[in-house]
């Protein structure tokens, strides 16, 4: 079993004194950092496994696996919060030497993505932001599946099911990648310290960015997001498009939460396009 394990793992390096599993893939073009979402056995490789390759043509590309989850070393004294995934990030680019990267964040790493902006612009050029929130929302049916996973192939299916517009997206080879991730321990208590705990009775209310903060984010911005998001609702990329300042908005009729999977070459000629723009 440990060795159906490793696809996902790839390079080390020691950033903000964790031992940081991380994939480099591509040559001396400008180097972008792919941030990965959060839910049941989410990592660098799962996550972006497909667009590493794609993008490797134009530019050097990094998917690290951030702080609680996949293979990055867990700490077990670490508070979790968006602060601490921030310094992390910025630890990577220190440790690689990265002066300047570009950022994609899908879903909580787009979160991550507008949090480090706001708090060290100056260290990122252009940002890529896939079904992200912005302020205040009610957490979605979605979102309480993940916190609620249990590790079992059929478990994964049926959270992974609130993920795709199309079911046919869910398949045998995602939910085996997927369970077999959420296996690496420690996998699931990352999740759940992303996330608090649903209530029991009524709804649960969770804040992204607020709106005041992503309005302070500069950078040339490109916001995705699935019309049929049923984990972060589309309201929340409209959100983001009208608040900051240079962004565009792009919304993928008849998709769901996985714009770069259901959407897989207009995500990435899109990406392409606007990572390659300069100011």
């Amino acid at each position: 079993m440990q060795q159906d394990l490793q696809p996902g793992r790839g390079k080390s390096v020691k950033a903000f004194e964790l031992d940081t599993n991380y994939h480099d893939t591509g040559g001396d073009g400008p180097p972008v950092l792919l941030l990965h979402g959060s839910g049941p056995g989410v990592s660098a490789w799962t996550n972006w496994k497909r667009v590493m390759p794609a993008l490797a043509t134009d530019f050097r590309v990094i998917a690290p696996d951030m702080a609680g989850f996949g293979y990055t070393e867990r700490n077990p004294d670490l508070h979790y919060d968006i602060k601490l995934w921030v310094k992390h990030l910025i630890g990577i680019l220190d440790a690689l030497g990265l002066d300047k990267v570009s950022l994609v964040g899908n879903s909580f790493g787009g979160s991550l993505a507008l949090a480090a902006a706001a708090r060290f612009g100056d260290r990122f050029e252009r940002l890529v932001l896939m079904g992200t929130p912005c302020d205040k929302f009610v957490m979605t049916p979605g979102l309480r599946a993940g916190w609620y996973y249990t590790p079992s192939p059929e478990t994964m299916r049926e959270t992974m099911a609130h993920f795709p517009y199309d079911p046919s997206f869910i398949t045998d080879e995602l939910v085996e990648d997927r369970y077999r991730a959420s296996l690496i321990p420690g996998a699931q208590e990352g999740l759940r310290k992303l996330l608090i705990q649903p209530n029991e009775e009524g709804d649960t209310p969770l804040s992204g960015m607020p709106e005041s903060v992503v309005a302070s984010i500069g950078h040339p911005t490109l916001v995705l997001h699935g019309r049929e998001d049923r984990v972060i609702p589309v309201e929340m990329g409209l959100r983001l498009g009208r608040a900051m300042p240079n962004a565009q908005f792009h919304m993928f009729g008849k998709c769901g939460h996985w714009v770069q999977a259901e959407r897989f070459d207009d995500f990435i000629a899109l990406t392409r396009r606007h990572l390659e723009r300069r100011a």
